[in-house]
């Protein structure tokens, strides 16, 4: 069989994981996207990073194993992926990273964290990016109408897209704005970014939000897209362990299959890790059964791959609640 060139738009001569996983950060569009007239924007594009005809240049000149032990320092997603933002950003022909995970406080009090300070080499002015990489479920049943954020929830149950939106919309993105955040980027930027005049930082800052990821739809009920949810998002199927041999009698004879394991579910793994349903399932399954597994199926016939969360036959086991509305 003739493996593809390319997976969810990212090749397979890239046999290190962190190469692939940087290429995926860079081609995934955001699941979600906030209106127009919010005062947020998305995430940087090709274009302002300076990659629009040169990404796989620009990841054949990276240093492997600097990043690789770099890349290793964390096992958890979330700061894997942060770690990924970081050297996209300070590496980057068109971009510079200034500063992450930087703490605001007030009084000895921690209000919070900006998760990255970056700009552009052709605009000084920094950036405060919020980054978080986001794998949601859609329950055909669930609180709220049908498009609620609500009803897309993590694997584990304890997160739901709503909740992550509007912590990023409320705090996460709004704190760099504050006085006390205006205060230590103030003194944090002066001496070194040129973006920065005696007046303050004022209307300089901007606040930019990218959360790549997967929406996972009920494989045998309908559910439309998630209220603010990109036109372009990356889609995959979910099902119970038990509904699994109806999903795969609609599948060609010839699929294969891999397990993704965390930190790496983003980008595909090399065409080698896709197996026969029939040598890698069995165990799969009986995991499956007790806690959600991640796959990726290759169709053989068109080329493509196709994202599958299996759960257990009682998931969710429980369902977020939806955030509280602001007080007027």
């Amino acid at each position: 069989m003739k493996p593809p060139n390319y997976l969810e738009g990212v090749t397979s001569a890239h046999h290190e994981a962190i190469l692939r996983d940087l290429a995926w950060l860079v081609v995934t569009p955001d699941i979600v996207a906030f209106p127009p007239s919010s005062p947020f924007s998305g995430r940087p594009s090709q274009s302002e990073l300076g990659l629009s005809d040169a990404l796989e240049a620009w990841l054949n000149g990276l240093a492997i194993p600097e990043l690789a032990r770099h890349g290793r320092q964390s096992s958890r997603m979330g700061h894997y992926h942060e770690q990924l933002w970081h050297w996209l950003l300070d590496r980057a022909p068109n971009t510079r990273l200034l500063a992450h995970n930087v703490r605001i406080t007030r009084k000895r009090i921690t209000l919070g964290e900006l998760d990255m300070l970056y700009r552009r080499r052709d605009q000084p002015a920094p950036v405060h990016l919020e980054v978080a990489i986001k794998f949601y479920l859609g329950l055909p049943e669930g609180p709220g109408e049908a498009t609620s954020q609500s009803r897309w929830i993590g694997p584990g149950g304890l997160d739901s897209l709503a909740l992550k939106y509007c912590h990023l919309q409320r705090h996460q993105l709004p704190l760099s704005s504050t006085i006390p955040a205006q205060e230590t980027l103030g003194h944090w930027l002066a001496p070194r970014d040129t973006g920065y005049t005696e007046t303050g930082l004022g209307g300089q800052l901007t606040q930019r939000l990218a959360m790549p990821g997967v929406l996972f739809y009920p494989w045998q009920a309908p559910m439309p897209s998630p209220e603010g949810a990109t036109p372009a998002h990356r889609r995959g199927r979910w099902c119970h362990v038990s509904d699994w041999p109806a999903l795969a009698s609609t599948l060609p004879a010839d699929f294969l299959v891999t397990w993704l394991e965390k930190p790496h579910w983003l980008a595909p793994p090399t065409f080698d890790a896709f197996k026969p349903a029939s040598e890698s399932l069995i165990p799969l399954l009986a995991m499956a059964r007790y806690q959600p597994q991640q796959v990726m199926m290759y169709l053989p016939s068109n080329q493509r791959c196709e994202r599958l969360f299996i759960v257990p036959d009682n998931w969710p086991r429980q369902v977020p609640l939806p955030p509280r509305l602001q007080p007027r």
